[in-house]
């Protein structure tokens, strides 16, 4: 279960422009959100994963590819929170998190950020039905 694998990626162009246009955000520090719910397909994943961090933010690669390493790694270690009500109703969901902070997170204070960010993102969903 805790696993992150290629299928759990949001990678396909056409698919990021739908989700930036037609999807949904909401701000929870250190995360902007954007989402964008549909009705589950067979042998797809229920969420699909896009993360980014701004040169802005971060100007050496190191630190940006830093910030999604442990971005990444939060997501994967808490993702039922997000998975297990959108199994339960048969929904499918592609997400962006896009990264606004200014420094370099600590891995704890990362992780509670992602668990309420995902919480959130699931009570969205259940309010809306």
């Amino acid at each position: 279960m805790y696993t992150f694998t290629k299928k759990e990626r949001l990678n396909s162009k056409k698919n990021i422009a739908r989700l930036f246009e037609e999807g949904s955000s909401f701000f929870s520090y250190p995360f902007k959100v954007y989402y964008h719910f549909e009705k589950a397909k067979e042998n797809t994943p229920n969420a699909v994963v896009l993360f980014s961090i701004g040169k802005k933010q971060f100007k050496k690669a190191v630190d940006r590819n830093r910030v999604k390493r442990l971005c990444r790694e939060t997501y994967r270690i808490n993702k039922t929170l997000l998975v297990e009500p959108l199994k339960e109703k048969q929904i499918q969901v592609e997400v962006a998190f896009i990264y606004v902070g200014k420094t370099i997170p600590d891995y704890l204070d990362l992780q509670t950020k992602m668990q309420k960010a995902l919480s959130l993102l699931a009570e969205l969903k259940v309010r809306k039905d």
